[in-house]
């Protein structure tokens, strides 16, 4: 399932910068498998809740749920973006396309590191990527605040800047599913809930 949510994303932006939409339809393929493994995980979760597990293996069943979730969202976000793609395809390409492969290039190794942290049991590997959600935030913003100053100058890019205001977001929101799955996975095997904990934000 993690395998197909990161595909999903890493086509989605090579699909928006070779502007290539037939790419960017494979997305939907994507995210129907990982919509079914979610709930075939959500399905053997609960059998395997029946057999009263001990606290350790309670603890990695209500964790792989919700990753499993975290990571359907992953995809939702990679379809949002593919079917921005397409519909940026249509019309001459922004300069601040430029911008989205950096912050792709951040959350793709948040989302990368902290499942391998889930699969390793390596506490400090995923404490590491938790802090690394601001860079993600900030690479956002700016972003943002570009798109909208190209939008008061050139009304006839309106629709492509919104487009790529989705785009931007969608790749800040994995960052945030990053950041659970990380959160997760130190509560698995510490027991810990640092949710909210501005001390694990600082790490």
């Amino acid at each position: 399932m993690a395998s197909f949510a990161e595909t999903a994303v890493n086509r989605s932006i090579k699909a928006l910068m070779r502007r290539d939409d037939e790419l960017a339809r494979e997305t939907d393929l994507e995210d129907d498998r990982i919509d079914r493994l979610e709930i075939e995980i959500d399905e053997l979760a609960v059998e395997l809740l029946g057999r009263r597990p001990g606290p350790f293996d309670l603890r990695m069943i209500a964790v792989a749920m919700k990753i499993s979730h975290n990571l359907e969202r992953v995809g939702d976000e990679a379809t949002t973006i593919s079917r921005r793609v397409i519909e940026l395809s249509q019309e001459p390409q922004l300069r601040q396309v430029a911008d989205v492969p950096p912050l792709a290039n951040v959350v793709l190794p948040m989302l990368k590191e902290a499942l391998d942290a889930f699969v390793t049991g390596r506490v400090e590997q995923a404490m590491a990527v938790i802090p690394r959600d601001k860079t993600a935030d900030e690479m956002n913003r700016r972003i943002q605040q570009e798109l909208a100053a190209v939008m008061t100058e050139r009304p006839s890019a309106i629709t492509r800047c919104l487009s790529l205001m989705v785009i931007s977001k969608c790749l800040e929101r994995i960052g945030d599913h990053a950041t659970n799955v990380a959160e997760d996975v130190v509560y698995l095997y510490e027991g810990r809930d640092i949710r909210h904990s501005e001390n694990a934000k600082k790490a």
